[in-house]
């Protein structure tokens, strides 16, 4: 009976599935890291190595996650993992922004007219509630994603802890004396009645009236200008808001800039030297010969008529007034413009806003029947109340970015209130955070310039908005004189109290059970004070987090090495953060700032539910589980816009897959090593070849952690399983590892090898594929001290004595002839002449550098080329082919001779010699006979 030989041999044996089943094994194993007290286990581990804090910018607490969140949390979570394994205590405190417009906005929907019968309170505990069943919702979600943090202690900008901390952190602005009431242009949504932030705006494309406008001249300039004939004069201007022109005070002219006076039919007009030719063409007539040209400084403070109220506008000088487009003379409404407001102020001019919160006119606009009329509706009447009066020249639409409500989409105004605003320029707020933002890592680079720009250019900030859900600004007003009551003490002593009781007690409680002995009103002597109704930006609310949660949780410290954030929060998060750290801590709350991009669909379209795009992540997660999202996040450059489509998981499904199975083939071949007993293995010189690739590779992938470049770890990783260790490696390997005696040493070698690779690649991976790095962690052999997960342990270090540079260049150059020679064996295996590499014969003939580089390898040269013979020629034979990229190296492959051994394949010239194994080749008899 002939003997089984395939059960003398040492295949793979494992449990570790091929299938991963990703959606249906990932929930075990969050159970398992919850029974194990995953996270509490880590912290504990590390709790004297030096910390490093990653401060969770919170997400808002409404609606499920989309691929945005999912990106912002894995990128952390890669972080948070990779730290805690490189000598670091790195606690992750999530966090949630619970305040604001967008919750109070949902509520109000779903409440519908019974918030009419609502006191302020109960609404905001609808608020509460409503915040409170997503940040559940949210926190759920996130695990499903396999991160691990405080879940059980988050923070929320609603706890009564946190807002007290916001409203003591306004009473150290106040008592640096850099809060003020004032009425200034804001960005306004009519819709939501309330002033918004840069950060709260969208910008949209939007169709405009874009219309060119004379103001005729009040005073007789003919002194100035002689050699005008007795003809009408008027200064042009262009604008795309003609509702704005009741509130119009001013125009604008550049101080450095030249203009000219052209002849227009029976008048003159005035329009800057630079576009009268622009200018001239969309009028449809030839550019004329100026009449005058002069600097606009000369017609400082001259005067023109209103274009159709009984009004003058006052000429002035500004440095904002562009000379690209328009006319060069800008009009100018104090009250309705940021930049009109500044000059305005200069210049002494009255802040005119003629609408009001609802966005309509109101009897300030001077024309009586226009009285409530939406400003967007009214600028047809303007434009007709224009050419009633002869003042209009041209009208076209125009089609351009327009700045919309982030939670309606309707377009805003700039209108002047009364806000509250934190000075930019007390105490050199602007010129600390711009030297702070000098100081601070940026990754990538350009976000320190982005970020600088907005720091330079911005207005004071904004704190006051006109809603109920958030912490209110506590100010006192004066029942009798309006004057304001804001006092850093008085702030401070209900700051207690709301770190107690929350910020409920100042809509429930009386104003004399807020402020206590009531203060003399130090202008009009008046005892009554009725509560500020305005509540805080909640830009101020999440700004002040590093106050509310760095300071105040010991296991964290301020400054925070790193926040990560979207790329839209330099001019959110990042910029409170830092104006609000600045202003009362005189340092930046961060030392790293690292920001990603926009997720958009495979076409890098906006995701949209109107555009019919957006497929919501549970589907996907149902599909494939979370760890092909992960691989997404890490795979791709998170720097630019991130794409995500179903074609793009599939081909990460594909590159998983061949990760999993190469480590799949690692398990299976170590079920019989044992780490603490097998130590007198043999390494050969191809072992050590991989072992440097190893160390090479862990040098690569901890850069790739280290520089926050995600992408380049995944490639490496897939690289490595597809290239070095499944298409060579493991390949060349199968003969030892299973025809070789199971105590052979060369053997034990290649198992040591293998440990030492699936060792550290579920080390390496356990930050982005943090399931299956666990998994195969828990598969891999026991030994003494073994943690108990992946994340419980320490990041494999690239180990220097084991490179070895001149042999890894020896070994590559022998790859490159080896790929030349599986050219000439898979021609070989069209003809038909050999199926399996193993029934071939190479005949090689080589000079200069393939004959030295050869050589090393010749007693080697059968088992790396995974065939049964090789032998050299004197001389290239007549069937041999010269290789194309080595002229001097001659490959011929036969057919191998002897018989094919029935144990290990090979073909053998002495198989069947042995009279106890007579159909096994010596090698395999050797085996057999050491195995008995």
């Amino acid at each position: 009976m002939t003997p089984n030989y395939k059960e003398t041999l040492n295949l793979p044996k494992t449990d570790f599935p091929m299938k991963a089943d990703l959606a249906v094994r990932e929930p075990d194993r969050l159970k398992h890291w919850e029974g194990l007290n995953l996270y509490e286990k880590i912290i504990t581990k590390n709790a004297d190595q030096p910390k490093y804090i990653l401060h969770d910018g919170p997400p808002y607490a409404n609606g499920s996650i989309h691929f945005g969140h999912i990106l912002n949390k894995v990128l952390k979570d890669i972080v948070i993992k990779y730290k805690n394994m490189t000598g670091h205590l790195s606690p992750y405190v999530p966090g949630w922004d619970c305040h604001g417009l967008p919750i109070e906005h949902q509520v109000d929907k779903d409440l519908g007219p019974k918030k009419k019968t609502m006191s302020k309170v109960q609404i905001r505990k609808a608020c509460r509630e409503y915040a409170t069943k997503y940040i559940d919702i949210q926190r759920n979600e996130f695990k499903r994603l396999g991160i691990l943090g405080d879940w059980d202690h988050p923070y929320m900008t609603m706890s009564p802890l946190y807002e007290g901390t916001i409203a003591r952190e306004l009473g150290r602005f106040v008592r640096e004396g850099q809060i003020y009431k004032g009425k200034k242009p804001v960005l306004w949504c009519a819709r939501c009645r309330t002033a918004l932030a840069e950060a709260e705006t969208e910008y949209e494309e939007k169709e405009s009236p874009s219309i060119y406008v004379k103001f005729p001249f009040v005073e007789n300039v003919k002194e100035f200008f002689p050699n005008l004939k007795n003809k009408p004069l008027s200064l042009v201007i262009w604008t795309t808001t003609p509702w704005t022109l009741p509130a119009n005070l001013a125009i604008a002219l550049h101080p450095l800039h030249d203009y000219v006076i052209i002849p227009f039919g029976e008048e003159y007009l005035v329009v800057a030297k630079n576009l009268a030719g622009s200018f001239c063409k969309t009028m449809g007539i030839p550019e004329p010969e100026p009449v005058e040209r002069f600097s606009g400084k000369i017609l400082e403070r001259k005067r023109c008529r209103h274009p159709f109220l009984e009004r003058d506008s006052l000429i002035i000088l500004s440095n904002h007034v562009t000379i690209d487009t328009g006319t060069g003379s800008v009009h100018t409404a104090p009250g309705h413009g940021e930049e009109d407001f500044v000059i305005g102020q200069e210049y002494h001019l009255p802040i005119l806003t003629p609408v009001d919160a609802c966005g309509k006119f109101t009897e300030e606009c001077g024309i009586p029947e226009w009285v409530g009329l939406d400003v967007f509706e009214a600028n047809q009447h303007v434009i007709q109340k224009l050419q009633e009066k002869g003042r209009l020249l041209k009208q076209e639409k125009i089609r351009h970015s327009y700045p919309h409500c982030w939670r309606c989409k309707n377009p805003l105004i700039f209108r002047a209130t009364e806000q509250w605003f934190l000075s930019l320029k007390q105490n050199d707020l602007r010129e600390k955070a711009v030297d702070a933002i000098r100081r601070t890592e940026w990754v990538p680079v350009w976000g320190r310039e982005r970020i600088l720009g907005m720091i330079q250019n911005r207005p004071d900030w904004c704190l006051s908005r006109q809603r109920s859900w958030g912490v209110p600004i506590i100010a006192f007003r004066c029942a009798s004189c309006n004057h304001y009551l804001l006092d850093a003490d008085l702030i401070e002593k209900i700051a207690d109290r709301m770190e107690k009781e929350g910020s409920d007690i100042w809509f429930a409680e009386t104003t004399e059970g807020l402020i206590g002995s009531s203060p003399t009103c130090p202008h009009c002597h008046g005892k009554k004070w009725e509560k500020e109704e305005d509540i805080l930006d909640v830009w101020f609310d999440s700004g002040v987090s590093f106050a509310a949660v760095l300071e105040k949780n010991p296991s964290l410290q301020f400054p925070a090495n790193l926040y990560l954030e979207g790329s839209d929060q330099h001019r959110g998060w990042f910029h409170s953060a830092l104006l609000a750290s600045i202003g009362t801590r005189k340092k930046a709350p961060y030392k790293t700032v690292l920001t990603h991009g926009f997720v958009v669909d495979g076409d890098g379209k906006k995701y949209s539910k109107s555009a019919g795009n957006y497929v919501p992540p549970e589907k996907f997660l149902k599909e494939y589980g979370a760890e092909i999202l992960r691989l997404w996040v890490a795979a791709e450059d998170y720097r630019t816009d991130i794409r995500v489509s179903q074609e793009i998981l599939l081909r990460l499904v594909d590159a998983y897959r061949k990760i999993r199975n190469t480590c799949r083939y690692l398990l299976g071949n170590l079920y019989d090593y044992r780490p603490d007993e097998n130590t007198d293995a043999q390494l050969l010189e191809i072992d050590r070849w991989a072992v440097h690739q190893l160390q090479k590779l862990i040098q690569r992938v901890r850069e790739g952690y280290d520089q926050f470049n995600f992408h380049t770890i995944f490639h490496e990783l897939n690289r490595f399983c597809t290239v070095t260790l499944s298409s060579f490696y493991l390949d060349v390997l199968k003969d030892r590892l299973y025809a070789s005696a199971p105590n052979d040493l060369s053997r034990r070698g290649a198992q040591k090898v293998l440990f030492e690779i699936a060792s550290s690649l579920a080390r390496l991976m356990a930050p982005i594929l943090s399931f299956t790095g666990d998994e195969i962690w828990s598969f891999l052999p026991s030994y003494n001290g073994k943690p108990l997960s992946v994340h419980l342990t320490e990041m494999p270090k690239s180990d220097l004595q084991k490179t070895d540079e001149p042999l890894s260049s020896q070994w590559e150059k022998f790859l490159l002839i080896r790929d030349e020679i599986f050219k000439s064996l898979e021609k070989a295996r069209n003809k038909k002449l050999i199926g399996s590499s193993l029934e071939a014969r190479v005949i090689l003939y080589a000079e200069n550098e393939p004959k030295q580089v050869l050589a090393p390898f010749r007693n080697e040269l059968p088992s790396l080329l995974l065939v049964s013979q090789v032998d050299w020629a004197k001389e290239p034979g007549e069937n041999s082919e010269i290789s194309t990229a080595f002229p001097t190296l001659w490959i011929e492959v036969q057919k191998a001779s002897g018989k094919k051994c029935p144990r290990c394949w090979n073909y053998h010239a002495e198989t069947g010699l042995s009279s106890k194994h007579p159909e096994l080749c010596p090698r395999c008899v050797r085996v057999m006979e050491t195995i008995g």
